[in-house]
């Protein structure tokens, strides 16, 4: 089943085997009862306290990372997706999935050293991924470490029974997904999918196994398909370790942007001011920005296919599936 969205903050006053297996069966009643009621109404009234008084502040958590400001759940995120199946007058019919590469890291730490609690954003991939899935394509998953994917929990469409589908069939997929650096070839697959989130900056820029494999990508003119922040994981293909330069030189695009990133901050989306810049970084190897502001754009350009933010998800997956099924007619 797909797991609550919220698990990562619900509270638990869960007492380990050991002490239970010490108490009294009084004791118990009370360890599982009494003092998590007690407990969970004084943090439940103390967090509301804080959304009342702190609304454009980060969340800070138990563990010490931040989840964005009430203000900005608020306006910021959806409790359904946009999807709207599309009709195909040809579907792909081969046995190639699209290798869908995930974060397996959701700590990102700023410039002030707070460290936001991200991951892949589950609108940004998985509406684009109802789209490939209605256009006949399958999926496998891989991450850096063959880790389980992370995902920006606080953003899940918690009410969309498209998305919740999806995500329980490719759950298990998820759960225990390929290592990057165990898949020695992309003959086996029809295209590559990097959805966003910040996320996708932790660890994918820096993979050398990502970076051979967007190369071989590249080479081969393979649908690429990214989106928001997703982009800055095609750093990867000048990562230390691949010999080789960043392959989209010259090549437009559109992300999220530095300005907005830079803006959301004051909002409490963010924690801090980003640790390094997504778009900087890419117009920096010689890549076309294309875009001034997320308003939900998509760019193709030869292999590579982007768009701009969440709001881009719909449209990304409208525009990129019937490519991909084109590519392997």
């Amino acid at each position: 089943m797909v797991p609550n969205p919220n698990f990562e903050r619900t509270d638990t006053a869960a007492t380990s085997k050991k002490q239970l297996n010490t108490t009294t069966k009084k004791q118990q009643l009370n360890a599982l009862t009494v003092a998590p009621r007690s407990y969970q109404y004084n943090r439940h009234f103390s967090m509301g306290l804080s959304k009342w008084f702190s609304p454009l502040t980060a969340q800070k958590r138990e563990d010490g990372t931040y989840d964005p400001s009430p203000f900005t759940l608020a306006v910021g995120t959806k409790s359904k997706t946009s999807y709207a199946a599309q009709e195909y007058d040809a579907k792909y019919t081969g046995n190639k999935p699209i290798l869908v590469v995930c974060t397996d890291d959701g700590k990102m730490k700023m410039k002030n050293d707070k460290v936001f609690n991200t991951g892949n954003h589950p609108i940004e991939m998985f509406l684009p991924m109802l789209h490939f899935r209605d256009a006949g394509f399958t999926f496998d998953i891989a991450t850096v470490s063959g880790g389980p994917v992370v995902l920006e929990t606080w953003a899940y469409p918690t009410k969309d029974e498209h998305v919740k589908s999806l995500h329980e069939s490719v759950q298990p997929l998820m759960e225990k997904p390929k290592k990057l650096a165990d898949i020695q070839s992309l003959d086996g697959y029809a295209a590559i999918f990097i959805p966003g989130g910040h996320g996708a900056m932790v660890n994918l820029p820096k993979s050398a196994d990502l970076g051979r494999l967007l190369h071989e990508a590249h080479e081969k003119s393979l649908p690429t398909v990214t989106l928001c922040h997703g982009p800055a994981a095609l750093l990867a293909t000048q990562a230390e370790g691949t010999g080789k330069e960043f392959a989209y030189k010259g090549y437009k695009s559109v992300c999220f942007t530095d300005k907005t990133d830079g803006t959301t901050p004051s909002l409490g989306y963010l924690p801090g001011q980003m640790p390094w810049k997504c778009q900087e970084a890419l117009e920096k190897e010689g890549m076309d920005i294309v875009n001034i502001s997320e308003t939900g754009a998509t760019n193709e350009d030869r292999e590579l296919i982007t768009g701009d933010s969440p709001n881009a998800a719909q449209n990304l997956g409208v525009l990129a599936a019937p490519i991909l099924v084109k590519h392997h007619a």
